[in-house]
């Protein structure tokens, strides 16, 4: 008797186990069969959600097509902007010292009293180039601003600048990129100034823009 006793025992215990798996195993069916169409129905949501995403993604870099341009001054370089038609602009021509003062931003204009980043700014400047330059001069030297040179793609034969970073000293919560090009006496100013709106500002933008040097 002795020697049956622990063969009794193992095939008690695996037999309370496999009922336990058997129970599981049950319960998980059950509970797949019950509840199969509602976990579908949530998979079929969160994908129909992902498609809608990318759908309305792909629907704004649509619609920021044909683009708008506009032509400034031909006293000033007749500058040529071109953006998305998706944008309102907003450009003085009335001062001296900046003869082509531009706001560009996605729907509409904010209020420059909105302290809102814009999604693009353009400037022509009554300031030779180098003078212009000399401004960032300390924020290179201690590195919050990277400076690299640029020739616009559509004017390749005038060599300005690319800034990068906090080259916004009015707005010190700002990181962006900025273009300086010279403008014959005076300076052509490019910029974006935040980096949220950096993919329009290379895509669109920087490609697009020429001049009368």
């Amino acid at each position: 008797m002795d020697g049956l006793l622990l063969p009794v025992i193992v095939l008690a215990v695996l037999f309370v186990m496999s009922a336990g798996f058997a129970v599981w195993a049950y319960g998980g069916r059950q509970d797949y069969k019950k509840n199969s169409d509602a976990k579908a129905s949530l998979a079929v949501t969160a994908n129909t959600q992902k498609v809608q995403a990318a759908d309305a993604v792909q629907y704004a870099e649509a619609a920021k097509n044909p683009l708008k341009t506009y032509i400034g001054p031909d006293a000033y370089g007749s500058v040529h902007i071109s953006y998305p038609k998706t944008w309102s602009a907003y450009i003085d021509t009335s001062s001296s010292g900046t003869p082509l003062d531009a706001y560009f931003h996605a729907d509409y204009v904010p209020s420059i009293q909105s302290k809102q980043t814009y999604q693009l700014r353009v400037q022509v400047v009554a300031r030779a180039y180098s003078t212009e330059l000399n401004q960032y001069t300390s924020y290179i030297t201690r590195g919050t601003v990277k400076a690299a040179a640029y020739t616009l793609p559509k004017v390749p034969s005038v060599t300005g600048t690319k800034l990068s970073g906090a080259v916004f000293p009015s707005i010190p919560t700002a990181s962006g990129v900025m273009v300086l090009v010279p403008l014959r006496d005076k300076t052509l100013e490019i910029w974006t100034e935040s980096n949220d709106y950096l993919a329009d500002f290379t895509t669109y933008i920087l490609p697009n823009i020429t001049f009368s040097p």
